[in-house]
C-alpha cells in the first residue's frame, strides 16, 4: 500500500477540507481521468483497490496514472480506553482530495474500455466522482457529464 518514506512528523492534525484544490485539476498524461465532486479523506487501501479493479478490467493493457498520494497520517486510540493519556498511535494514511481534484487518468485504450474500467474504480472509493477525458477539461472546468 502507499505510504511515504519517511516523514518529518510522525502525527499531524486533522486539517481542513474546505476550498478547491490548488493544483491537479487537469489531465496531463492519460486521455480520461476520475474526478472527486466532494472534500474527502481517501485511505491508501480504497486507493488501492480502484487501481486494481483497473488494471484487472484493462486485462493489463494501457497505463494507469495514479494522482493522489496518502501522506496524512490518521491516529485513533484504541477501543474502550479511558478519555485522556495523549494522542493515539498512527492507524492508516489518507490522501486529502477537494471537489475538482483528477484522482486517477487512464491512457491507451478505447473509450468504453477506458470508462468501464473508470466506473469500477469509483465503486471502490468513498467519494462522488465524475468520469472526463482531456477534452471535457480543456472545453470548460465546470463542464458536467
Amino acid at each position: 500500500m502507499l505510504m511515504p518514506k519517511r516523514v518529518k512528523r510522525r502525527k499531524q492534525f486533522r486539517g481542513s477540507m474546505a476550498g478547491k484544490p490548488s493544483r491537479g485539476t487537469t489531465i496531463n498524461q492519460g486521455d480520461f481521468g476520475l474526478v472527486a465532486m466532494e472534500p474527502c479523506w481517501i485511505k491508501s487501501n480504497q486507493i488501492e483497490a480502484a487501481r486494481i479493479a483497473m488494471t484487472r478490467f484493462t486485462k493489463r493493457g494501457g497505463k494507469v496514472y495514479i494522482k493522489i498520494f496518502p501522506d496524512k497520517p490518521v491516529t485513533a486510540k484504541p477501543a474502550e480506553t479511558r478519555m485522556g493519556s495523549g494522542k493515539g498511535s498512527l492507524e492508516y494514511w489518507v490522501a486529502v482530495v477537494k471537489p475538482g481534484r483528477v484522482m486517477f487518468e487512464i491512457a491507451g485504450i478505447p473509450e468504453e474500455t477506458a470508462r468501464e474500467a473508470l466506473r469500477l474504480a469509483m465503486h471502490k472509493l468513498p467519494v462522488k466522482c465524475k468520469i472526463v477525458s482531456r477534452a471535457d477539461l480543456e472545453g470548460g472546468e465546470n463542464s458536467e457529464n
